[in-house]
C-alpha cells in the first residue's frame, strides 16, 4: 500500500471516530508512525486531505450501490438488496460510514462535494422510483423527496454501528442482523402500496 492510501486510511478511520475538528495532521502522523511534512507532502493542507477521504467513502459507497443496481430485480427486492449491500458495508468499513456521517455535520462545501458526487445516483434512485410507482409496485409520492428520504433513513441506521464503536461497544453481526431487519420492515411499510404491505419479510 502507497504512503498516500495508508494516510487516506488513517484519515477516514480518524475523522469518522474522533471527528475532523478533533484530529490535527500531527495526530494523523503519530497514528501512522510519520513525520507531518510526509502528509503534507501527499496532501498540502488538512482541507485537502478531508476531500480526498471524502471523495474515497463516496466512491466506494456509490461502487456497492451501483453494484446492486444492476445484479438486483425490481420492486421492493432492489431496496432490500441496496439495503444489505450498505449493512455489509457498515460492517466491513464502519469507518466509511462514520465520515459521510461527519461530512453532514460538518456542512458546506465539504457537504456539497459529497452531495454533488452522490447526485447521479440520487437522480437515478429518482426516476427507478417514479417508474415503480408508473407500475403501482411502490406507493405513490413525490419521488425525488422519496429518494432522499430512503438514502437517509439507511445511511443514519447503518451509522449506529461505527456509533456504537466508538463508545466502546462492538456489535455483533446478529444485532446489526436485527436493525436491518428492522429497518426492512419500515421500508416495505412505508414503500408498498397498502394492499402488499402486509406481506413478510425474506429472512
Amino acid at each position: 500500500m502507497s504512503t498516500a492510501d495508508r494516510i487516506l486510511d488513517a484519515a477516514m478511520l480518524a475523522y469518522g471516530g474522533r471527528g475532523y475538528d478533533a484530529t490535527s495532521l500531527d495526530d494523523l502522523a503519530a497514528d501512522l508512525g510519520i513525520r507531518k511534512q510526509s502528509i503534507l507532502y501527499h496532501f498540502p493542507s488538512k482541507d485537502q486531505l478531508l476531500d480526498a477521504a471524502v471523495d474515497r467513502a463516496v466512491g466506494e459507497l456509490t461502487q456497492v450501490l451501483w453494484d446492486v443496481i444492476a445484479t438486483s430485480d425490481d420492486g421492493f427486492d432492489r431496496v432490500e438488496a441496496m439495503v444489505r449491500g450498505v449493512f455489509r458495508l457498515a460492517m466491513r468499513r464502519p469507518e466509511l460510514l462514520g465520515l459521510l456521517r461527519e461530512v453532514t455535520r460538518l456542512g458546506p462545501p465539504v457537504l456539497n462535494r459529497a452531495t454533488d458526487a452522490l447526485d447521479p445516483l440520487i437522480k437515478g434512485a429518482t426516476e427507478w422510483l417514479r417508474a415503480e410507482m408508473a407500475e403501482g409496485r411502490v406507493r405513490k409520492s413525490d419521488p425525488q423527496l422519496l429518494a432522499f428520504s430512503v438514502y437517509s433513513t439507511v445511511m443514519g441506521v447503518a451509522t449506529e454501528i461505527e456509533v456504537l464503536r466508538a463508545v466502546g461497544v462492538e456489535p455483533s453481526a446478529r444485532e446489526a442482523a436485527l436493525r436491518r431487519r428492522e429497518l426492512l420492515r419500515f421500508l416495505r411499510s412505508a414503500l408498498q402500496p397498502a394492499a402488499d404491505a402486509g406481506e413478510e419479510l425474506r429472512s
